[in-house]
């Protein structure tokens, strides 16, 4: 790590969303971790301080910039090209203010077994309070909650957060293998 991301470390990871510090502990130890849309890399310098080895994914080049100080960097347009990493799997995807309807599948399937899916963005009723206004950036009651129909929901959450203002759809939610691994022997039992 370069001196100028070591400066600015404790900024970061202070301002890691509530909700994914929250529930961080379910991801399995040294996980590979996933940002989608990962911004100036936030929530890369909290699992990499986490011992996790990070990703992140964005369309910006200062953002993709941040994150090769961290970890694995990937330029992509996610609305206008294919999936970048076909076929790879993480012990966490993390997104936060992002949404764009096409991938949530194909986020749910980035999870390897035991994997957390960690997401956090805008929902209807925004457009009350400020930005986004427009329906393809909200998420509608309960959309989340399908996208995640196939994985174990652990916290989900759909309603208003004071400061800043605005609506919000929140979820935690677990890919546990529906076959060959007992609850009891699943690796997220101890963490939850």
């Amino acid at each position: 790590m370069n001196m100028e991301a070591t400066d600015s470390l404790p900024t970061a990871v202070e301002s890691a969303s509530e909700w994914v510090r929250r529930w961080s502990h379910l991801v399995p130890p040294q996980a590979p971790v996933l940002d989608v849309a990962c911004g100036q890399g936030r929530h890369l310098h909290w699992f990499q301080r986490l011992g996790h080895p990070v990703t992140g994914i964005d369309r910006n080049p200062e953002a993709v910039q941040a994150a090769a100080a961290l970890g694995e960097a990937i330029a992509a347009d996610l609305e206008n090209a294919p999936w970048p990493l076909p076929g790879r799997l993480f012990g966490a995807v993390v997104v936060t203010n992002y949404l764009w309807r096409p991938l949530l599948p194909t986020l749910v399937q980035s999870l390897a077994p035991g994997g957390v899916l960690l997401y956090e963005t805008f929902a209807r009723g925004n457009e009350t309070v400020g930005r986004p206004a427009r329906a393809d950036f909200l998420l509608q009651p309960g959309e989340l909650l399908a996208a995640c129909a196939s994985l174990q929901v652990v916290a989900y959450e759909n309603g208003f957060l004071d400061t800043p203002a605005r609506f919000v759809q929140r979820i935690a939610a677990v890919h546990v293998p529906s076959r060959g691994v007992s609850p009891a022997r699943h690796p997220l039992r101890a963490h939850s």
